[in-house]
């Protein structure tokens, strides 16, 4: 009986879902200084703040619609980042189990696999 871990499609979809959760990580650290910055009332004149705006304004922008901002004093809690974290992590997770369900199975494995399934 040759087990799915040997398979040859194994080790790429493997690398696959470690590089989508990279990103997925990268991008939601980005999007929490964001949103850290602007609920703190950083400058956004000043270097660092600025370069955090202008790198995830593509990433938030076409959730910047859905909500308004809640403003006191200068301190902003954009709802829209928030929003933008959860729908990137929700697509992360959709391409990584779009990608588990591409790994090669073997027979008792699947057998294994239905009958959780059906248990729960």
């Amino acid at each position: 009986m040759e087990s799915s871990y040997n398979s040859p499609t194994t080790k790429p979809i493997y690398k696959g879902i470690q590089i989508i959760w990279y990103i997925l990580g990268l991008i939601e650290a980005l999007l929490a200084f964001r949103f850290a910055l602007k609920l703190l009332g950083a400058n956004s004149f000043s270097g660092f703040v600025g370069f955090i705006y202008s790198i995830t304004q593509f990433l938030a922008a076409p959730f910047l619609s859905i909500f308004g901002k809640t403003q006191i004093q200068g301190i902003i809690f954009e709802w829209t980042t928030l929003v933008a974290m959860l729908v990137y992590w929700f697509v992360a997770w959709a391409i990584v189990k779009l990608l588990s369900i591409s790994k090669t199975v073997s027979t008792p494995e699947a057998a294994e696999k239905l009958n959780e399934e059906e248990n729960k």
